[in-house]
């Protein structure tokens, strides 16, 4: 896999999604790659666990797993947070979806999500589907400030 180019700004829509495999709150590897060929993926970057509006997000994609199932999409969280803490959120809250560790930065630079003041992934949600090739292409982006919740609705509207 060829390594992850920081970039400045985000990511836009019809660029090739960089690739990427981060460990999962159970410790296992996540393959973008994988994930893609099954569906559309929505990556929802929180910057961290433990916090008001990301256990807000997350415990709505968990409360509405059905819904992103049924549109054929495939909804992970990746924070910069370890996979234990992320483990001992999820445990704590309910959540059943994947959570990632994006422990490194590597991914969040990567998608130009990065929030430097405090190290960690700025909150966005990005729309990955699969290209004409087979590789995962940015559908649609939304960044949004700290405190501001991604709307369920505008999400799945692009969602396949």
């Amino acid at each position: 896999m060829p390594s992850l180019i920081p970039r400045e700004k985000p990511i836009t829509a019809g660029e090739a999604a960089p690739e990427f495999t981060l460990k999962d709150q159970n410790r296992g590897d996540w393959h973008l790659a994988d994930a893609v060929k099954k569906g559309d993926v929505v990556l929802a970057f929180f910057p961290l666990a433990f916090t008001g509006v990301c256990g807000t997000e997350m415990k709505c994609i968990t409360d509405e797993l059905a819904s992103w199932q049924k549109k054929g999409a495939i909804v992970v969280g990746i924070s910069c947070d370890s996979f234990a803490v992320l483990k001992a959120w999820a445990d704590q809250m309910g959540l059943r979806h994947t959570l990632l560790a994006d422990m490194h930065r590597d991914v969040c630079r990567a998608y130009g999500l990065y929030w430097k003041d405090l190290n960690v992934s700025t909150r966005a949600t990005v729309v990955i589907g699969k290209s004409a090739s087979g590789e995962g292409r940015v559908k649609w982006i939304q960044t949004r400030e700290p405190g501001k919740a991604m709307t369920w609705d505008e999400v799945l509207a692009h969602v396949a």
